[in-house]
């Protein structure tokens, strides 16, 4: 049976990618791995594809050099990890001008964290200007990216219950993307350890789809600029 990675990219396009240059790399495309994507270090990488069969990928000198090979790869246009200083993503929207510096007043932080990926996962909602925990889920067997998009509609639902429009804020555009879009690309396997997080996902991909809901913006925490989202695990 085909797998999902290769579902999502023609043979053609996987030949793009290999081991060369891992040595010099300071970026990573993972195209058949646990779960494909733009990695920002070696160590996340690894645990991409240490023991995956036919594992394929790639080191880049640079985000942008990443980006662009996943993407012509057939990847979504949007990077996993946070944006490089001096490289420009045009997929990462600046906040609009005239907001000045430092969270839009209001906003809350949404986050996950994740022993491994796959593992452990669970992921929570805070109040940016008080540090007040707002909802925490799990931990539940899964992924960072599917923890970072249950956290951001998670947060659109919190936000809905009590009629505010505050904007939320994630530190992973890979999660921003999925919400926008209304749906998840995971190779996270479908077992009866991951059933409770397949099962969230499924109803979040349904409220995105079906339920009305609130005008919420959603905004990249530009970490390098601001330090750790506020809804960070402290695990790092």
């Amino acid at each position: 049976m085909v797998g999902a990675s290769e579902r999502w990219f023609p043979a053609r396009a996987r030949a793009v990618l290999h081991r060369r240059g891992v040595a010099k790399a300071k970026v990573y495309v993972v195209l058949v791995g646990r779960e494909p994507g733009v990695y920002r270090d070696w160590e996340s990488c690894r645990a991409q594809v240490h023991g995956f069969p036919g594992a394929e990928f790639q080191g880049y000198g640079s985000l942008v050099e990443a980006e662009r090979a996943w993407f012509q790869a057939g990847g979504d246009p949007v990077p996993l990890d946070d944006d490089d200083d001096g490289d420009e993503l045009v997929m990462v929207a600046p906040e609009p001008r005239g907001r000045g510096e430092g969270p839009v007043v209001g906003a809350i932080a949404v986050d996950a964290a994740c022993s491994g990926n796959p593992g452990p996962m669970e992921y929570r909602g805070v109040e940016i200007a008080t540090g007040h925990e707002l909802f925490r889920v799990g931990p539940m067997k899964g992924t960072n990216n599917l923890g970072e998009f249950l956290a951001i509609v998670h947060g659109m639902a919190w936000m809905q219950a009590r009629e505010r429009r505050d904007p939320i804020y994630s530190d992973s555009m890979t999660a921003i993307g999925w919400v926008r879009r209304g749906r998840v690309r995971s190779t996270l396997a479908r077992t009866a350890a991951t059933a409770e997080v397949w099962a969230l996902v499924e109803r979040a991909q349904r409220w995105l789809h079906l339920d009305a809901r609130p005008v919420v913006e959603l905004l990249k925490w530009p970490t390098k600029r601001w330090g750790e989202i506020p809804a960070d695990f402290g695990r790092k």
